[in-house]
């Protein structure tokens, strides 16, 4: 398809041309988050793997975390004209893919770290907060994976997964 963006693994992609679609396949416990400013239609999709860079290996790759990918999308996308106080966020993923016999609870018990996708979408909402910058819609948690695609002509983000069919948020 002409005009599609796949943002592998890691990745963050950042686009200002209204024909374009952001695309992140196969998400499980990472999370997709795509930023818009409906102004200038400039958007940003971020395949986030994991919530902090505080325990990163050098060199650093932003893209990969949620508390460092955030920020630089935001500064990509201000460069390409978006006006940061109109952004909002869509986030899709952050599953459990695998459970863990007696996981039930939050930071401390047993199984907490095994749950990275809950950590992922805790750590996304964090940022985002952190940033100012809207929650307009999300998807995420569950056991299933999915996969987005995000229009830069309207900011819709078509989530689709094998076991709940497609939704527009």
């Amino acid at each position: 398809m002409e005009g599609l963006i796949q943002v592998g693994l890691g990745e963050l992609r950042v686009a200002a041309n209204s024909e374009v679609i952001l695309a992140c396949y196969g998400l499980g416990s990472c999370v997709g988050v795509a930023i818009y400013c409906p102004v200038n239609r400039v958007g940003a999709l971020a395949h986030v793997m994991l919530p902090t860079c505080a325990l990163a290996h050098q060199p650093l790759k932003k893209a990969k975390y949620a508390d460092s990918a955030i920020p630089d999308m935001l500064e990509q996308m201000e460069r390409m004209g978006a006006q940061r106080r109109l952004v909002v966020a869509k986030i899709v993923g952050g599953a459990r893919m695998f459970s863990m016999p007696g996981r039930r609870g939050r930071e401390g018990e047993m199984g907490y770290r095994l749950q990275v996708g809950e950590r992922n979408v805790e750590a996304v909402k964090s940022t985002l907060k952190r940033l100012k910058i809207n929650l307009a819609g999300e998807d995420t948690g569950g056991d299933y994976g999915r996969t987005i695609r995000f229009a830069l002509s309207d900011g819709s983000v078509l989530v689709s997964s094998v076991r709940h069919g497609v939704k527009k948020l």
